[in-house]
């Protein structure tokens, strides 16, 4: 009788009735009885190895521990000379094995669908080869280095819980003949009892690797943000790069706008001699360019890699990873190139810390690239004031002079012994006691204060016409560290000067004064209009009465008026209680639409310092509206030849008025066309209003709001109110009304004095009852009043 391992379950199993096996071992013969329990045994010792692999993975989330230990029982349960255990890495794509070389553990490493074991791992489906020489797949180079000679192979996947394929076993050269089925099942019933704890452990060790890495990579964060000069950073950076990569070395390229190259002077891991290139070119090009990650496993085999480079230097580049450098703001700053990493191509994973790492670089180099320009521009302006016409002197917080120039020098007839580190006093002396007046007003209000047409008494007799600002100097945490004075000499130009500056503001002379009559001729311009418009003042200036109404106004129009002229604005002129100023009438410039809005911003921030100093008089409130447009005009002298008036004329000096009044109907404070909006250079806090059709105008006119002025508790949730009303604007113009304004409603919980939102709801309310027709084109034409 053939005693098989079926047999033997069943006996075990108790699936055998007593007499059942009474009657089978009667009928064996004593060499039967004697397999019989060899075959119990051999069973016996196989179950007890199954337990004891769970015994010996329980312990410990160690690859390094549990590789050698389950090897250790594989081999000694199979009775094979070796075994090997091979887990699959997803993020390279291979099968490893950790084995000990020498006294520590080294790793093994190959592409999961090459050998037995990828075959194997790929099918998920067991192998045995019975002759390791006759199967294609079979690497023979390994037994040759190793002087091993392979004889036959069992194979068999590691599955986990889910069935899916994670690793492969191999047990090779059985002891006492080829390994069979039974073999086979108790291979397989090995790895799927280990295949939990080793998929736990190689969890642990990517968990445990990430921690390392963050750890490295805040210490890298902080050791470049310590630094604020630029090509030591650059270095820290790239050396933080290879270290966090474990790379052989790398280059940091920086993008130079003027020139559009991209530059480095720490180029090949080494600082060196600057280098240059188009911002365009290779690999660095590209990945600039594109702004994208650029991974190159083999750089020989990429059209974009030049090997010229390398049989300059000498040296065999094998992988590139590049990575763009740029801001939150999406502002490009170079591009990061590591080269030959150390242990394999680079990987996702490796992607991944690299855009971390230049995240935070671009901070750390843009403070830098600040500071050096700070640096420069330090030094440009000491050129400046030595060239420059008027005379500038600087005084800390003491009104102790820290510098002056040559033109002051010339203008007050001393010397820089007479005057540096000397007392105010002893310079500006009693005939010249306004100076100080000026300074100590400015140490004062916190205010420019600006002196026309004054006297300068010099030695006592001799008098200097001169203009003369003092001007408050802060620190960065807008603390007062001191004043400068600059002094104009008009000694030469004050007859005429003063003579036109009563027909005329001092922008309109000053070109008068450089262009002639012909700076007076009518001209199309491109200018910013800016109107306000004080709230309800009829009803106010009744309440007030003549006498208030006027101080209430001069207040009122100083205050406004100064932060116009302090943004290169030109007041046109007042309208009752209007102010109409217009930039960039005189001379155009780039920044004159962000001027108007900056300007804009600027006087409801000086209002509401205006109420405040109303209020603790016991005085009620002042309210405005302001509307910008940007568009072109007509520009110059018009009138009668008696009396002339420079001013601009044009259907966008008509938009401003309009938008300044239909702050009432949206319940804004400023609003703006989408011209003066695609006009700013800098970022500016608004949000797209509407589209409207105004009286006197045919095409209809996008509008925006701006929030630059508002606080956290005028404008709660900004940020989210903008994103929320914009998305809601647009289900509006997509006839989504319920989806409109469910948004609009979320917007006024979040921020309930939002007047916008509330006809935005009122018009969905509308239209979901009574549809516009179906060429609505979403514009709405503003009540007239």
């Amino acid at each position: 009788m053939e005693i098989n391992f079926e047999i033997i379950r069943g006996i075990l199993e108790r699936r055998l009735q007593q007499e059942d096996i009474e009657r089978l071992l009667g009928g064996l013969s004593d060499a039967e009885k004697t397999q019989l329990l060899i075959r119990i045994t051999e069973l016996v010792r196989r179950t007890t190895a199954l337990v004891d692999v769970a015994n010996r993975v329980s312990d410990t989330l160690s690859l390094d521990v549990l590789f050698p230990r389950l090897m250790e029982v594989v081999t000694e349960t199979l009775n094979a000379e070796r075994s090997s255990l091979f887990l699959h890495d997803a993020e390279t794509g291979e099968l490893f094995s950790r084995v000990m070389q020498g006294n520590a553990i080294g790793e093994v490493r190959f592409p999961a669908d090459q050998g037995i074991a990828g075959s194997v791992f790929t099918a998920g489906q067991s192998e045995i080869i019975a002759d390791a020489y006759a199967d294609a797949r079979f690497n023979r180079s390994v037994d040759t280095e190793t002087g091993y000679r392979t004889r036959n192979i069992l194979c068999v996947p590691i599955r986990n819980k889910a069935l899916q394929v994670i690793g492969v076993t191999q047990a090779l050269n059985k002891r006492d003949g080829n390994f069979d089925a039974e073999d086979r099942r108790l291979l397989e019933a090995l790895s799927s009892q280990a295949a939990a704890a080793l998929e736990n452990a190689q969890m642990f060790e990517k968990v445990e690797r990430s921690q390392r890495e963050e750890a490295l990579l805040l210490d890298v964060v902080s050791s470049i943000t310590s630094e604020i000069m630029l090509e030591p950073l650059l270095q820290k950076i790239l050396a933080a790069a290879t270290q966090l990569l474990g790379a052989d070395r790398g280059s940091l390229f920086l993008h130079d706008a003027s020139s559009k190259e991209l530059w480095s002077r720490v180029a090949g891991g080494e600082g060196s001699g600057e280098i240059r290139f188009p911002a365009t070119a290779g690999i660095a090009g590209e990945c600039f360019t594109k702004a994208v990650c650029i991974n190159i496993d083999d750089a020989y085999l990429d059209p974009r890699f030049n090997p010229d480079v390398d049989k300059g230097t000498g040296y065999r580049t094998r992988n590139i990873l590049c990575m763009p450098i740029s801001t939150r703001g999406g502002n490009k700053v170079g591009v990061m190139e590591i080269l030959n990493k150390k242990d394999g191509p680079f990987t996702l994973n490796d992607q991944q810390r690299l855009a971390a790492l230049c995240a935070q670089a671009a901070v750390s180099i843009e403070n830098a690239q600040l500071f050096e320009d700070v640096s420069n521009s330090r030094n440009y302006n000491e050129g400046i004031l030595r060239s420059m016409s008027n005379g500038v002197i600087t005084l800390n917080a003491e009104n102790i002079v820290s510098k002056i120039n040559q033109s002051a020098l010339r203008i007050l007839r001393r010397s820089e012994e007479e005057t540096v580190n000397r007392g105010l006093d002893e310079i500006f002396d009693a005939p010249n006691s306004w100076v100080t007046n000026s300074l100590e007003k400015v140490a004062r209000t916190g205010r420019t204060d600006s002196t026309i047409d004054s006297d300068l008494v010099l030695d006592g007799k001799t008098a200097v016409s001169v203009n003369m600002t003092a001007v408050p100097l802060r620190d960065t945490r807008d603390e007062r560290i001191g004043s400068m004075l600059i002094i104009e000499d008009i000694t030469r130009e004050k007859r005429l000067r003063n003579t036109m500056s009563r027909y005329m503001s001092k922008a309109v002379m000053d070109e008068l004064l450089e262009g002639g009559d012909a700076a007076l001729n009518g001209a199309n311009r491109e200018v910013s209009v800016l109107f306000s418009d004080i709230r309800g003042f009829t009803s106010m200036s009744e309440r007030l009465g003549a006498r208030d109404t006027v101080a209430m106004l001069n207040d009122y129009f100083t205050d406004m008026v100064d932060i116009v002229f302090a943004h290169n604005g030109i007041l046109d002129k007042y309208i009752g209680d209007m102010i109409m100023a217009v930039f960039g009438s005189v001379r155009a410039t780039r920044s004159d639409a962000a001027n108007a809005v900056t300007v804009g911003s600027r006087m409801m921030v000086a209002l509401q310092e205006l109420n405040r100093r109303r209020a603790r008089g016991g005085r009620e409130p002042i309210r405005i509206g302001i509307g910008i447009s940007t568009g072109d005009v007509v520009a110059g002298s018009i009138g009668s030849p008696k009396r002339l008036e420079y001013t601009v004329i044009g259907d966008r000096v008509n938009l401003a008025e309009r938008l300044q009044n239909a702050n009432k109907y949206y319940g804004t404070s400023i609003l703006i066309c989408q011209t003066t909006a695609t006009r700013l250079r800098s970022p500016v806090r608004m949000r797209e209003l509407d589209l409207i059709r105004v009286r006197g105008m045919q095409a209809p006119v996008a509008i925006c709001e701006v929030l630059d002025h508002h606080t956290a508790d005028s404008f709660p949730h900004a940020d989210e109110v903008i994103f929320a009303f914009a998305e809601a604007v647009a289900h509006y113009r997509n006839r989504s009304w319920n989806r409109a304004s469910t948004l609009f409603n979320k917007i006024l919980v979040a921020c309930p004095g939002d007047r916008p939102s509330q006809l935005y709801r009122e018009r969905c309310e509308i239209y979901s009852r009574n549809p516009p027709p179906e060429n609505w084109d979403g514009v709405w034409t503003l009540p007239v009043e």
